[in-house]
């Protein structure tokens, strides 16, 4: 039932089916042509399996028009093994990165830093505000031991789209280099690898591209990651030796997730029918906008100013009214068939719906039906949020 429901290419999945909507920034809603790649089994060092790994490295390079100066690394684990996988590679014993965050994600490569033992300063926005190219350049004057700057590109936790391009100039100008979190922006989100100059970008696959879980990849500088031999603390996540043994022998250097490999490759055949990077961004962006309309008119208030709002995910401040319950909320929202995702803000609750997955502008108008609809059967009159939520974000926006 559920593939002939979905047979066609551009067709979307449907909760009555069962499958409820993931409104998370990953895992996400894939397509039943994702599901169905993974039905086969795979021999890791076979030739065909080592096609697939060849063919996913050069699409995405392709995907980025990244050919001549950048190579692909997949590696096992979650976003987060490559993550730290990055760091432990590209920033050695003598380096010192500034971190700018402004989220939890951020929060995370500091906290990865430390039990790398690399030295690091950061600059902290809190959860409403993007760091700015003026401030990493005030820090790197203050601090000239500073050789790398590491941001995310879209701040999950807050849903905050951070202006790469420009920390990006100040970082080149400085004589810096680059580091990007690109784990929930990549594939949706444009960024031109010859103006925006970094040594490697990280993502994973059940991202944008709207694969499953099990790898992330690098896209690394090809002189850069050169110059990183010896600089892992790790045997498995060192990108440099992984990228040295994939182009000898066209392997992983350890088992790989052959399910999700292959999957990954049906993944891209797809983003490539929609129109690749411009494509997605239109249908993410549209679904943000659909979803942000219907809930402020159901009374919610964004966490963010829309200038910073990524079509990636939307944090919403939870309603100040006493009926209102996140936990009944959420079982609410999954009795309609969409989950949602809890808030990561430390002064005040919050929630977090996201736009990406196999969804599209009828099922984001349906989303915002099941909110109505579960706040009626709360008893909820008024969805705006409490006027502290409101004072905080007017008093750090006005600084």
């Amino acid at each position: 039932m559920l593939k002939e429901a979905v047979s066609e290419m551009n067709s979307f999945p449907d909760p009555a089916l069962g499958e409820p909507f993931l409104l998370t920034p990953g895992p996400l809603t894939t397509a039943y042509e994702v599901k169905e790649a993974m039905l086969k089994d795979w021999g890791s060092w076979d030739g065909d399996f080592r096609a697939i790994t060849a063919s996913i490295r050069q699409k995405l390079l392709q995907l980025a028009d990244a050919e001549d100066e950048f190579v692909c690394v997949p590696m096992q684990g979650s976003g987060t093994f490559s993550v730290e996988a990055m760091l432990g590679t590209f920033l050695s014993w003598n380096t010192k990165a500034l971190v700018l965050l402004n989220g939890a994600y951020g929060k995370r490569i500091v906290e990865t830093l430390e039990y790398l033992g690399r030295d690091y300063v950061a600059i902290d926005k809190g959860d409403y505000l993007p760091p700015r190219g003026e401030e990493v350049e005030a820090a790197i004057e203050a601090d000239p031991s500073i050789t790398h700057v590491i941001v995310v590109h879209v701040e999950t936790s807050s849903g905050i789209l951070n202006p790469i391009e420009e920390i990006a100039e100040v970082t080149e100008r400085l004589g810096r280099t680059m580091l990007i979190d690109s784990m929930s922006a990549f594939g949706a989100m444009p960024i031109d690898f010859k103006k925006v100059r970094f040594d490697a970008l990280v993502s994973s696959a059940n991202k944008c591209i709207e694969g499953v879980p099990g790898f992330g990849f690098v896209l690394a500088r090809r002189e850069a990651l050169e110059a990183c031999d010896g600089n892992s603390h790790s045997l498995s996540l060192d990108i440099y030796k992984q990228w040295i043994h994939m182009e000898k022998t066209g392997q992983w250097r350890f088992t790989p997730p052959t399910h999700t490999v292959t999957a990954f490759l049906t993944a891209l055949e797809l983003y490539e029918q929609e129109g690749g990077v411009e494509g997605r961004y239109n249908r993410y962006r549209t679904n943000r906008d659909t979803l942000v309309s219907g809930m402020r008119a159901l009374g919610f208030e964004t966490l963010l100013d829309d200038r910073w709002l990524s079509p990636i995910i939307v944090t919403f401040f939870c309603p100040a009214d006493p009926s209102f319950d996140f936990n009944r909320f959420y079982e609410g929202m999954k009795d309609r068939g969409f989950i949602i995702y809890p808030g990561k803000l430390t002064v005040v609750d919050s929630f977090r719906v996201g736009c990406i997955g196999r969804m599209d502008n009828d099922i984001m108008e349906r989303v915002v039906e099941a909110a109505r609809a579960t706040l009626a059967d709360m008893g909820v009159e008024n969805a705006a949020p409490p006027a502290l939520a409101l004072e905080e974000r007017a008093k750090l926006l006005n600084k």
